[in-house]
């Protein structure tokens, strides 16, 4: 993973945004309105239009059931992440280019999952309420305070690995965690960057510390970057 580069996104207009923030290059966002569209709207029939194309490449009747499946259940985490507050989601892939890349399996892709969330809490002082969003629930490591360009903040991360069973590959998950009270004093912006190579993770450190540096909750000159 080289030096990230910032890339601009035109949303930074966008008037009804609370948070601004810039992204490096190779995360491509999830467009979570168009993804789940409401029963009968127009932004549906967008989305059957749009996948027309890629059911008509397929060989035959099956492939196509295995292909709306897929789908389908790519929109119910989508959902999931919608109902616990996420506004934002990014799909981020690199080439891991750390180390040895002479070595079997050096050089490939990286996947990682890059989300924004708010979250209510009670009214307090900003300094305050980012210490308990790491203090209130267990698990957390690497736990730091820092004080941002947007105002206190506290970074930790926790390593979890799927329940036998559940059908996902039995690989340590790394979460990082950006945690950055809101300026009104009863929110919390929480930025989440996941990845299943944990031995990058002084990488991915160094992105989400990029991110949570830009983001700003007041509206930027100009396009500067995205917004939530």
């Amino acid at each position: 993973m080289s030096a990230p580069t910032i890339v601009l996104d035109p949303s930074t207009a966008d008037p009804d945004a609370e948070l601004w923030f810039v992204e490096p290059a190779g995360f491509v966002p999830l467009p979570l309105e168009t993804l789940l569209p409401e029963p009968g709207s127009s932004a549906g029939d967008a989305l059957r239009s749009a996948a027309a194309p890629l059911l008509d490449a397929e060989p035959d009747e099956e492939a196509r059931r295995q292909l709306v499946t897929i789908f389908a259940t790519g929109q119910q985490l989508l959902a999931a992440l919608r109902e616990a507050g996420t506004v934002h989601c990014s799909v981020g892939l690199h080439r891991d280019d750390v180390g040895d890349v002479a070595v079997v399996g050096g050089g490939g892709p990286l996947f990682s999952l890059f989300t924004i969330s708010w979250r209510d809490t009670g009214v307090a002082p900003r300094g305050v309420t980012a210490a308990r969003a790491v203090t209130s629930a267990g698990g957390h490591a690497r736990i730091e305070f820092a004080e941002l360009p947007c105002g206190p903040a506290t970074f930790a991360e926790t390593v979890s690995v799927p329940a036998p069973g559940s059908g996902l590959p039995q690989r340590p998950l790394l979460r990082l965690h950006a945690y950055l009270p809101h300026p009104d004093c009863r929110r919390l912006a929480v930025l989440t960057l996941a990845t299943t190579a944990p031995e990058r993770g002084d990488e991915y450190r160094a992105i989400l510390r990029l991110i949570a540096g830009s983001v700003g909750f007041e509206s930027p000159p100009g396009d500067a970057g995205g917004g939530a």
